[in-house]
């Protein structure tokens, strides 16, 4: 067998301290490469060794094949593990490990290039009797073809970029009209993602389930599966739950579509770890979509019901070492759900969102496996995916693990920025998805974008209230019994006012003494006692009363920081903003700016002074975090004036363009 004895880890974050820690636990040791704007975060301080890699843009460091591997040189890296994303799926990356006498842990890049490719996977595929999707996989690559066969194969229509995948350079496409742009649009995200522009074209197939397979081979001829994981909660083609088994699949189910994809496999001698992706309909008939040539986002949910460690037996492959595995003993043990965390805005479209991690902390609960790659003041650029971290619980059946994930995202606080978890906790409480009725249009078809967690919390704010009063009590008093807010007419209410997503609120609070507070928001009144605030710990424990209801005794996380009060508990979480009692005027944005939603590159510009623009045309068109976003005319008219120009960098809120009305003659 190949020795490996130390892995460079060819990229970042959560995905980077997983392999580490299994390489650790195998007595293997670990070097972490990472950008300038990496250089703190946790994963770095996790491996034995760190090489920087210069840079902010992957373009300029994890992507750069030179650094990489004069990286691992520097190092004594005998080995390389490409994680997923950047050059997880590149062949040349593959080959040029092997060059520098580097063992690849991944498939030979012959299968990569193979099972990589979309369009040239779908023709094997097909070839070995698995059913695929109708579409276009032409070398014809111009917009002109691509929209001709776009019309032949019919509304709606699916298209996506041949290389890469995680929903980068996907479009679904309904009319006509859209066609252009949306593979013009396709197109840059995938040369942008992937390095590589080559789009293929599918028919849409409507209330479908994305269900794939875990597949693992070795070099000795074995390939096995590791059964099923559902992924069919997306979000913009991106998936951001995933369980296993899938509601869908029975035995039989289950078996044929085993079967499928180890052919797959076995179609190009494939080993190491992949999967092979399906769409399920409706029907229960299910169709081959693609194969993930390397490890998955959601591959601990496998690794949770199989008892399997997927990164173990991958560096166990590429030493050469024959699979212990066997496909007759494998069973599936409970049931498993994973929950993407990502830095988003669930009420605004989900567009990523930049800024300081203040708190990331979640409770301790039986089953619960959390896979992060930030932790408390951690910064959140714009140069990466916006994925935080992935939590994982296990259970004895379905309900239990989604239990337990609700009471693990329920009490948790990630703060200082707008995340998804409210959203993702919508979800798991939603009567169809709990009965398993789920499909990749399950968002759209059940949940608005806006978050119901925005709503006002008057607990929260009486919360805060209380622990702003208890730590003004702890510090220093000019006399041991002097309350703090001390007035010589003690029947008048001290208040403060706190903004909750915009909103601002006055709370009225009365100092009855002892940690105790009688608290007005609007109408609603209640008695709020602070039990103990432990600062260092963030905790603080209270006794709240509500009219005649009986008192009740809760905890709730609380940060305290500048003029922000952080809150997480049983009810609910909570960004509040403590307003000055002299604030100065709010500055206005100009009318008919074009403003920019969230920092990025100005990639494409439409816009120039002079010309006429109707209301909601797409003028600009912004990357961040390897997305397009399109920024619209607020209204028709002419554009006055263009701030930006194609390769700028601008920052949130920036405005871009103005438009104003005509002229008149």
């Amino acid at each position: 067998m190949q020795r490996v004895s130390r892995i460079l880890v060819a990229n970042r974050g959560e995905i980077a301290a997983r392999i580490m820690r299994t390489a650790h636990r195998m007595g293997i040791g670990t070097v972490a490469v990472f950008s300038d704007a990496d250089r703190d975060l946790p994963f770095v301080r996790l491996a034995d060794q760190a090489v920087g890699l210069g840079g902010a843009a992957a373009s300029e460091s994890y992507l750069r094949v030179d650094k990489l591997l004069a990286a691992a040189r520097q190092a004594g890296a005998d080995a390389v593990h490409p994680g997923f994303g950047f050059l997880a799926e590149n062949a040349d990356f593959a080959e040029a490990c092997a060059s520098a006498g580097l063992t690849f842990i991944g498939p030979s890049p012959e299968a990569i290039r193979k099972m990589g490719s979309k369009k040239v996977s779908k023709g094997l595929v097909s070839a070995a009797g698995v059913p695929v999707i109708p579409g276009y996989e032409g070398d014809d690559q111009s917009t002109a073809t691509l929209v001709k066969e776009a019309l032949k194969i019919g509304f709606p229509v699916l298209i996506k970029a041949s290389a890469g995948g995680g929903g980068k350079g996907m479009r679904v496409v309904e009319r006509e009209a859209d066609l252009e742009p949306a593979i013009e649009g396709a197109k840059r995200e995938a040369k942008s993602s992937f390095g590589d522009d080559t789009l293929l074209i599918e028919k849409y197939i409507t209330s479908p389930r994305h269900v794939e397979i875990q597949i693992l081979g070795d070099r000795h001829g074995k390939l096995l599966h590791l059964f099923e994981r559902e992924c069919s909660i997306q979000r913009r083609h991106q998936k951001i739950i995933e369980e296993t088994p899938s509601p869908a699949l029975n035995p039989e189910l289950r078996e044929r579509m085993g079967k499928a994809a180890v052919a797959v496999g076995e179609a190009v001698g494939y080993y190491n770890a992949g999967t092979v992706e399906f769409i399920l309909d409706p029907q229960g008939n299910f169709y081959f979509l693609e194969v993930n040539t390397r490890l998955q986002v959601e591959h601990p949910i496998t690794e949770a019901v199989t008892g399997v460690d997927i990164v173990r037996e991958q560096i166990r492959v590429a030493r050469g070492a024959a699979l212990e595995l066997e496909q007759d003993t494998l069973r599936m043990n409970g049931a498993a759900v994973e929950c993407r965390l990502y830095a988003e805005d669930p009420s605004n479209g989900f567009l990523p969102t930049t800024g300081t991690v203040v708190d990331f902390w979640l409770p301790e609960v039986e089953g619960l496996r959390v896979d992060a790659g930030i932790e408390s003041g951690s910064e959140i650029g714009i140069h990466y995916d916006p994925m935080l971290a992935k939590v994982i619980t296990w259970g004895h059946d379905r309900d239990e693990a989604i239990s337990r994930m609700q009471r693990a995202l329920g009490l948790s606080s990630i703060q200082g920025l707008k995340t998804n978890t409210a959203f993702l906790l919508r979800v798991l409480e939603h009567p169809e998805f709990l009965a398993g009725n789920t499909h990749t249009h399950f968002i759209q078809e059940h949940l608005s974008g806006r978050d119901a967690a925005t709503s006002r919390s008057v607990e929260a704010l009486a919360v805060a209230t209380l622990a702003l009063h208890e730590a003004r009590r702890q510090r220093h008093r000019p006399l041991p019994a002097l309350e703090p807010g001390f007035r010589n007419n003690r029947f008048q209410r001290e208040w403060l006012e706190l903004e909750h997503t915009g909103e601002l609120t006055r709370v009225e609070y009365e100092n009855r003494g002892g940690g105790e507070l009688l608290i007005q928001v609007g109408d609603e009144q209640l008695s709020c006692r602070a039990l103990a605030w432990e600062a260092d710990e963030h905790l603080l424990r209270y006794e709240l009363q509500q009219g005649e209801r009986a008192a009740m005794r809760r905890s709730a996380r609380v940060m305290l920081k500048g003029d922000h009060a952080y809150v997480a508990g049983v009810a609910g979480s909570a960004a509040l903003r403590i307003v000055p009692r002299f604030r100065r005027a709010e500055a206005e944005v100009e009318a008919g700016a074009c403003i920019a939603p969230m920092p990025g590159k100005v990639v494409k510009l439409h816009a120039e002074t002079g010309m006429n623009v109707e209301a909601g045309q797409v003028l600009v068109i912004l990357e961040a975090m390897k997305m397009e976003h399109s920024v619209k005319a607020p209204e028709t008219g002419v554009v006055k004036e263009v701030r930006v120009a194609e390769g700028d960098q601008v920052e949130d809120a920036s405005v871009l363009v103005v438009v104003g009305p005509a002229d008149a003659e």
